[in-house]
């Protein structure tokens, strides 16, 4: 037993360390940038609240599981935006190897149980391959936009996205999850593109 808890609090201090890994993403008030822990949290309360705009298929407590583990390798490879040309490349093949490098070491901390369990979740999680990884990686896509919609275009204006870059690296993934949140989003943001 004193073995399982200790390989489980090793975890959970490991994990601590996501609040430490900076996003590109400031708060909703633009006074600082959002760690990865409060993004993980904040999509957690995303899901419970808008499990509404979820298919019939998607169960919002596996959702919110993945949500809780989708950014854990960050501890390792940082955050990589979306929009960003520098270092690491969003969906990259080497982020990719990167990533699942920082998934054995983070995830094998683990006891071996939960350390397959929660690893299979982190894969679903990247695979979006079911309706519930769709859905959870919908939310991970809208809740940076409505951030920068907050803040004033935020990392829009850092990155000069253009409309058609939202849509296709942002907004397709939003509809394919959630076709009306993403409707209603893209009409809260066409503001921050017509100029």
């Amino acid at each position: 037993m004193s073995g399982r808890l200790s390989a489980q609090f090793a975890f959970l201090n490991e994990a601590d360390k996501l609040k430490q890994v900076l996003r590109a993403t400031t708060l909703v008030d633009a006074s600082r940038p959002e760690n990865s822990g409060e993004h993980s949290w904040h999509l957690a309360l995303y899901a419970m609240v808008l499990a509404d705009q979820a298919g019939p298929d998607v169960r919002i407590d596996r959702v919110i599981r993945m949500l809780i583990l989708h950014d854990l390798v960050e501890i390792d490879v940082g955050d990589v935006p979306i929009h960003s040309s520098n270092g690491l490349a969003h969906g990259s093949a080497d982020t990719a190897a990167a990533e699942a490098r920082a998934a054995d070491r983070i995830f094998g901390l683990l006891p071996p149980d939960l350390a397959t369990e929660f690893r299979a979740l982190w894969e679903e999680f990247e695979a979006a391959a079911t309706p519930d990884a769709v859905f959870a990686r919908a939310l991970d896509r809208v809740q940076p936009v409505m951030h920068n919609i907050a803040s004033g275009g935020g990392t829009w204006v850092t990155y000069n996205v253009t409309p058609e870059q939202l849509e296709s690296r942002v907004g397709a993934k939003i509809a394919r999850g959630a076709p009306a949140l993403w409707d209603w989003v893209r009409g809260q943001a066409r503001a921050f593109f017509s100029g």
